[in-house]
């Protein structure tokens, strides 16, 4: 993993170089060298490919791709000129038609231009053609090793279970210890080297010495390190330093690692062999050095800090155990077991340089079961690695009981990381074991790898969210803010080439994608490139600065000053603001040279869908270029549209958001207040008219009741005196005399405040006054209340019928008056005269 990171920036660093240098050379390529090169390119393609090699390709590939580059380059030449020319003879006008002629002195110049056009584009249209050539050549020589690649993927091995090629293992490993130790002895046999470990003594133990402190004391500094500036920081602060001061557990034994590693180097001791084991051995301690950090990072040891899964104390344990373990197998798959690979195909060239034809295919195939039975235990180990790792992820989401729809989108990706992990995690040891060792490694190795790129996306991710929060003090929401997530969107994005790299991509593919990238793509009839987009970019962005600095200069400073009311000064804000944007994007446009002219038929043909698909939001947005020109209603103004009622808080081009009383934002489309019925109370001026009705009883004297009314209507500080207040006689209602007190009031925002204090003073005034408010009253009267109480006897006489008809029918009256009745169904007895003329 470390060397894939390692490989991704190189390929990263090239490509800026390769960029610059392709920026800079601009000089003629030589076209005779190139057609040597090329017929040469396609000779050794057109050869049996079986005696070319690898390397061979991959040479004439990178010459290819710097002939490539050159005819790129050369594309340019004369583009300033071509252009002029161009504007000359668009200038002269169209050309004639066929059988129509043009004046003499037009045509000729016309066709000087032409002639001039031609000899500027043929160094172009030459480097194109050979641009092309170049390119093809490139796309043969990628398949070609794209095919050799898929080969040595799906070549079977000798399979590892059976126990023949145990012996074959056990002889490799023997041969390799043996080189080891044979290498230790005619070390060990040199005076020389006894001499130079003397002279180098006091250094190689202080370097010794150093590294063993290091090695045994340095987790244990970082640790009171971490512990010590957590006690005196913030606790903003806390997640952040911890994990600043935690890499020092990385950094500090590593530094141990390196200088024992010196230490070693100055005895003279080690031969060339031991050298690079030494250096694979330290290779294989780096590893497992970044991922106990890792894991501490992603399964972290107690639940004040902060994890990415949502697990228990147990099953985090088992995490931090998982990545170690899993780092410790990386390691010993590469750099360790392709040490041993090179040191056995040392062997093994060594062998069959001295053997016949069939002894030296022999030779290799008992390598090839050799190399695959030691293989195998590494795939099964990391397989189970990989099982309990898919596990755990599938646990998370199980735990996770958060609803939310980012956690679902998350869980959903690490749900299906999981499965792929676990069927990786099958297949890889199931293929190894059959003997396809090659697709098992490159099945379990770069998932692996992936898996610990993944996990430190997460940690970079969270420690950026840390530094945001920190920086800016948003501790409640900083950490889901726009920022955090941006800054893990690039680190994505960052991560992606070395996820490539991990599943098999060579650094010329990248190369490829990243030349496709620069040299743009055609679109219309338009040639798209990063160029194009960089100008297009820092060009608009200058015009939106400038245009917001206008912008902020007449809101500060100017409008301010001048007799135009708020909603007239935010018009011409708003105005400025679209124009201002409008005219950054042509002046855009036109300096990224983009001709939108071909675009004209697709735009053509897209208006008619666009325009019936988006007629109500172009309709809104011309509503509100009317709203911002005629200004009917303005920001601050007590409007009432429908049914809604509010002050105007904003209006933009699509909507204008209302605040109503209730504090509610209610956004209306402005096509609504431009085609409907608006009322606005507060427009030109703040006065309004309040209307308070009231009743009083019959008999009340019409005089007195004016003159109390007009009094209290009088008192009110917010009354306008002119027009002066009235007191209007209505007329004679059903219950009531009615009266209405009419007021201007000088702030119409008080009207309801005004109602309600001149209701409580009437409601006084009338108390002290002994004047009666009526009421609406209902007198009930029951006709044959006996009846209620059973007292038949009680009854008046001559309200007595002793016939049992009498009895069948009262008692018919009373069973009828006891069921529910359909509304307006009238009562017995309603619409008759008492009987008993009394009134009961």
């Amino acid at each position: 993993m470390i060397s894939s990171l390692l490989r991704a920036v190189a390929t990263v660093f090239f490509l800026m170089v390769a960029g610059m240098a392709c920026a800079q050379d601009q000089t003629t390529p030589d076209y005779k060298s190139w057609e040597k090169q090329a017929a040469s390119a396609q000779a050794l393609l057109d050869k049996d490919q079986a005696k070319v090699g690898d390397k061979d390709l991959e040479d004439l590939r990178a010459n290819l791709v710097s002939w490539r580059d050159k005819f790129t380059a050369a594309r340019d030449t004369n583009s300033g000129q071509i252009k002029t020319i161009r504007d000359q003879i668009d200038a002269l006008g169209p050309a004639p038609a066929e059988g129509e002629t043009e004046d003499e002195a037009i045509a000729k110049r016309r066709s000087d231009l032409n002639d001039q056009l031609s000899k500027l584009q043929a160094p172009s249209i030459t480097a194109t053609e050979a641009a092309t050539r170049a390119d093809g050549l490139i796309r043969s020589i990628d398949s070609e090793l794209r095919t050799r690649s898929t080969d040595k993927l799906l070549r079977l091995s000798p399979s590892p279970l059976n126990p023949v090629n145990w012996g074959s293992a056990l002889s490799l490993a023997g041969t390799l210890t043996g080189a080891l130790y044979d290498e230790s002895v005619t070390q060990l046999e040199s005076t020389t080297r006894f001499e130079q470990l003397r002279e180098n003594g006091p250094v190689i133990g202080g370097l010794v010495l150093v590294a063993l402190v290091l090695l045994g004391r340095g987790r244990r500094w970082m640790e009171d390190l971490s512990q010590w500036l957590l006690d005196r920081s913030s606790m903003r602060a806390r997640m952040l330093i911890e994990m600043i001061v935690s890499i020092g557990q990385i950094l500090v034994p590593l530094g141990g690692i390196v200088l024992l590693l010196l230490a070693l180097q100055y005895s003279g001791l080690f031969g060339a062999t031991w050298q690079q084991f030494l250096r694979v051995l330290a290779g294989v301690a780096t590893v497992t050095l970044f991922s106990a950090w890792l894991a501490g990072r992603l399964f972290p040891w107690n639940d004040r800090q902060a994890s990415p899964f949502n697990l228990l104390s147990e099953r985090r344990a088992e995490g931090r155990l998982l990545v170690v373990s899993m780092g410790f197998l990386q390691a010993m798959w590469d750099p360790f077991g392709r040490w041993v690979v090179d040191q056995s195909m040392v062997l093994t060239r060594a062998e069959i340089s001295s053997a016949t034809a069939d002894a030296a295919s022999s030779a290799a195939t008992q390598m090839d079961g050799a190399l695959a039975s030691l293989t195998l235990p590494l795939q099964i180990l990391a397989g189970l690695a990989l099982f309990r790792t898919g596990a755990i992820l599938r646990r998370h989401v199980r735990n996770d009981d958060r609803q939310s729809a980012d956690r679902a989108f998350g869980d959903g990706i690490v749900k299906l990381v999981g499965n792929a992990v676990i069927l990786v995690a099958v297949m890889g040891p199931v293929l190894g074991a059959i003997g396809y060792i090659n697709a098992a490694n490159q099945l379990i190795w770069p998932m692996i790898k992936s898996l610990f790129l993944a996990g430190l996306v997460l940690v970079l991710q969270r420690f950026f969210a840390e530094l945001y929060v920190v920086v800016t003090k948003r501790e409640d929401d900083g950490r889901d803010s726009l920022v955090p997530i941006l800054a893990g969107f690039l680190l994505v994005l960052a991560a992606l080439p070395v996820l490539a790299l991990n599943w098999g991509a060579r650094v010329e593919d990248l190369m490829e994608l990243w030349t496709t990238f620069r040299n743009g793509f055609d679109m219309g009839g338009v040639r798209i490139s990063p160029s194009i987009f960089m100008v297009l970019a820092i060009v608009f962005s200058i015009g939106y600065v400038i245009t917001r600095g206008v912008q902020a200069a007449l809101r500060s400073t100017i409008l301010p000053k001048t007799k135009i009311d708020k909603g007239g000064q935010n018009a011409i804000l708003s105005g400025i603001g679209y124009l201002g944007i409008f005219l950054a994007a042509l002046v855009a446009i036109s300096s990224a040279g983009i001709d939108l002219s071909s675009l004209a038929i697709v735009a053509g043909a897209l208006s008619v869908g666009v325009g019936f698909g988006l007629q109500t939001i172009v309709q809104n947005f011309v509503s509100g270029i009317i709203l911002l020109i005629e200004r009917p209603i303005s920001e601050g103004d007590w409007i009432e549209v429908g049914t809604q009622m509010g002050v105007v808080k904003a209006i933009s081009v699509r909507s204008t958001r209302i605040e109503t009383f209730d504090r509610t934002e209610v956004i209306v489309p402005n096509a609504d207040l431009i085609s409907g019925q608006v009322t606005n109370w507060t427009r030109g001026n703040m006065t309004g008219r309040l209307i308070v009705p009231l009743g009083v009883a019959y008999g009340t004297d019409t005089r007195k009741i004016e003159k109390i009314l007009l009094e209290i209507a009088e008192d009110q500080p917010t009354v306008m005196m002119d027009p002066a207040p009235n007191v209007v006689f209505m007329g004679f209602g059903a219950d009531s005399l009615n009266f209405e007190i009419r007021v201007i009031l000088s702030d119409v925002n008080f009207k309801l405040r005004v109602m309600s204090e001149i209701n409580h003073q009437i409601a006084a005034r009338f108390a002290r006054e002994g004047i009666e408010i009526p009421f609406a009253q209902r007198d009930i009267w029951l006709r044959n209340p006996e009846a209620l109480s059973g007292r038949y006897e009680d009854r008046p006489a001559r309200w007595r019928d002793t016939d049992d008809e009498g009895h069948r029918r009262k008692a018919g009256d009373l069973a009828q008056a006891e069921k529910p009745r359909p509304l307006g169904t009238p009562q017995p007895g309603e619409g008759m005269e008492d009987p008993g003329g009394d009134g009961r």
